[in-house]
């Protein structure tokens, strides 16, 4: 039976029915009215954009009932949820940068759980720092004399500046006053700590002796960022570490280095040769370094500070560190992550950001094979396998590439967008890339574990 828009019900009235008045009583009046209106509009833009206009159901009928249900579900749903990062971007900011290892995982739950000792020492009963828990390891894995962790690297780097250099200058080269993402630009966060930025060299040259003919009476830093999301080629020049470090000792000045992702193994055999180790910053003399907990550490977000003692006892008593202090769920992340990098423990297996990054291409192939078997057993008969580039990802490592293998995709009657599409609406949502109309999927940041629900979707799809 075909309808007009008069035929549309006022909302009161289905509230009314019995089977829309007993989703009242499960769920809330409220919701169920806003349910009922997404519903109707629906209908309405269909009886609008159809000719001859659709047809449209028995309102009072369980069939109508259970539509209305279904929407009243869908936004109770959490929007927060888990999904299938078949990017081949392994830290994808967007997906929620690194995954936990399961040890993490689970300190994360118990301290949620259960009362803790987040500020109690337990062998005396007074009053703890919470700082504490993970301190003694972040010393022991970098070398630094102490260190503090605040719930971001852009906090890190803020208060920094604002304990040690408030009024006064911060001397800083042209080409690393870096923009990281969400347009958060370093000059701005210089300015926020009430620090004054002295610029130096040009973009692509800096030398020792601009720092040296910059620093004057009002000098409190000379900070040091690595530029680790661009990189500028041909004529270039910029002082060691080890230059700089001499330079500020002998003038007197704290030399810093916002490190922004930061990592504590070498990189370099897996052929990520940029990312400098933090023991070995520390080592050639800077005096506070600042490094995220959620990008090659492998671990939640968190703003991790190691260095000088001096510098580091200034920043925990500052007015600052209350409002940017990390929480207790990722405190208890960060520990468990921590000790991962400790023997017995070999953090290129246990930590899941180093095991994508370090597996060999074999494996990420062999991956890919086992992923067409399950889909092709689902039903999708059009699977190609393609080598690719996987990246790093999280403004770490550019134009630095991994060897990959994808599967690239097509289904009858889909589209590459269209399919993508589906898979995002999936339980849970496969997140893929689109390359000449065909869908890809990239091993390399997909789990073994991930597969069957990767084929489960494209059956549901299929379904």
């Amino acid at each position: 039976m075909t309808a007009n828009l008069k035929d549309l019900p006022q909302i009161e009235a289905l509230l009314s029915q019995p089977s829309i008045a007993a989703l009242s009583q499960g769920f809330s009046r409220a919701e169920t009215r806003a349910a009922l209106r997404s519903v109707i509009a629906d209908l309405r833009a269909a009886l609008l954009s159809t000719d001859p206009p659709a047809a449209l159901p028995d309102f009072a009928g369980a069939d109508f009932a259970a539509s209305v249900a279904q929407r009243i579900a869908a936004a109770r749903a959490p929007s927060l949820r888990p999904v299938i990062n078949a990017t081949g971007i392994i830290i994808h900011t967007n997906l929620g940068r690194a995954r936990l290892a399961p040890q993490a995982i689970a300190a994360l739950a118990a301290a949620g759980a259960d009362a803790s000792n987040l500020e109690l020492d337990l062998e005396t009963g007074k009053r703890g720092s919470r700082h504490a828990h993970v301190e003694r390891l972040i010393r022991e894995l970098t070398g630094a004399e102490a260190a503090v962790v605040v719930n971001n690297c852009a906090a890190a780097v803020l208060l920094s500046l604002m304990a040690t250099a408030g009024g006064r200058n911060v001397v800083a080269s042209r080409g690393e006053l870096i923009e990281i993402g969400g347009s958060f630009r370093l000059p701005d966060v210089i300015a926020q700590s009430g620090a004054q930025l002295r610029e130096v060299g040009t973009t692509n040259k800096t030398r020792v002796a601009d720092y040296a003919n910059a620093i004057d009476d009002n000098t409190a830093v000379l900070l040091k960022s690595h530029t680790s999301n661009f990189r500028i080629v041909g004529f270039t020049a910029a002082p060691d570490r080890q230059a700089l470090a001499r330079l500020a000792r002998e003038r007197r000045v704290i030399l810093m280095e916002d490190l922004g992702s930061g990592v504590l193994v070498d990189l370099t055999p897996f052929g990520l040769s940029d990312e400098p180790v933090v023991a070995d910053v520390l080592k050639a003399g800077v005096d506070l370094v600042m490094f995220s907990g959620d990008k090659l550490l492998g671990g939640p977000q968190a703003g991790i500070i190691a260095g000088r003692q001096d510098i580091v006892a200034e920043l925990k008593a500052h007015p600052l560190m209350r409002a940017l202090r990390i929480d207790k769920l990722s405190l208890a992340a960060l520990e468990a992550t921590l000790r991962l990098y400790r023997a017995p423990h070999d953090p290129l297996q246990e930590v899941p950001v180093l095991r994508m990054l370090s597996a060999p291409q074999e494996t990420v192939a062999a991956r890919a094979a086992a992923l067409a078997e399950r889909l092709a057993a689902a039903g999708v008969t059009d699977i190609g396998t393609e080598a690719t580039s996987a990246r790093v990802g999280g403004g770490t490592l550019p134009e630095q590439d991994l060897p990959s293998v994808a599967l690239s995709l097509r289904l009858e009657g889909f589209t590459a967008a269209a399919l993508s599409a589906a898979l995002r609406r999936g339980r849970p949502p496969v997140i893929g890339r689109i390359a000449q109309d065909r869908l890809l999927l990239d091993l390399r940041s997909v789990e073994d574990d991930e597969l069957p629900l990767i084929a489960d979707a494209f059956a549901a799809i299929l379904r």
